[in-house]
C-alpha cells in the first residue's frame, strides 16, 4: 500500500466518512453508540475543517477529528484529538500514524501549545501509537465507562507543542 495523502476533509467527503464510521465502530474505541441511520458525519461543532483524511490510490482509508477540549476561552490553546479511524484494510500500514503526526502538525499551524485526547485503557495499540507519537498519560479515570457490561478506564493523554 503507498504511503496515505493527508488532507483536510470536504464536505464531498462526508458519505465516505459515515460509511467508515459505521464499519469501524466498536467499544475497542468507542462510548458512544454506533452511527445510527440518516444520522450526518458532520456537525456543527464538528466540520469538514476540523477533519483531516487519509486517503490512498483516491479512497478514503482513515481520518482524525481535531477540536477543542472545551468551549472555555481559557481553555483555546489546547486542541484535543476527538476521533480516529482507519479502514480495516489499511490498519498496520502507518495511516494512523500519518494521521496523527498531521494532527498534531495541524494543531501547531492553528497555535495550539497543547494537543491532548482520551483513549479507553483497553485499546492498546492506540496508546502505544500514541506514546511513540510523544504522548503521555497524563492521568487515569478508572472504570469511566461501562461498554456492553465492561468497565474501562479513561486514559487522558497529552504533550506540549511549544
Amino acid at each position: 500500500m503507498p504511503s496515505p495523502y493527508i488532507r483536510t476533509a470536504t464536505p464531498d467527503d462526508e458519505e465516505a466518512l459515515l460509511r467508515l464510521d459505521r464499519v469501524t465502530w466498536s467499544h475497542q474505541h468507542a462510548v458512544t453508540p454506533p452511527p445510527g441511520p440518516g444520522e450526518p458525519f458532520f456537525r456543527e461543532r464538528s466540520g469538514p475543517d476540523d477533519h483531516l483524511v487519509a486517503e490512498v490510490d483516491g479512497r478514503v482509508v482513515g481520518y482524525v477529528r481535531l477540536g477543542f477540549p472545551t468551549e472555555l476561552a481559557s481553555n483555546a490553546h489546547v486542541r484535543q484529538i476527538r476521533g480516529l479511524a482507519v479502514a480495516d484494510e489499511a490498519r498496520g500500514r502507518g495511516v494512523g500514524r500519518a494521521l496523527v503526526r498531521a494532527a498534531v502538525e495541524e494543531a501547531r499551524r492553528r497555535g495550539a501549545r497543547r494537543i491532548t485526547l482520551r483513549v479507553l485503557g483497553h485499546n492498546t495499540a492506540a496508546r502505544k501509537l500514541y506514546e511513540s507519537e510523544g504522548f503521555v498519560v497524563e492521568g487515569i479515570q478508572p472504570e469511566e465507562f461501562c461498554l456492553d457490561g465492561t468497565y474501562a478506564d479513561d486514559v487522558l493523554m497529552g504533550q506540549s507543542l511549544i
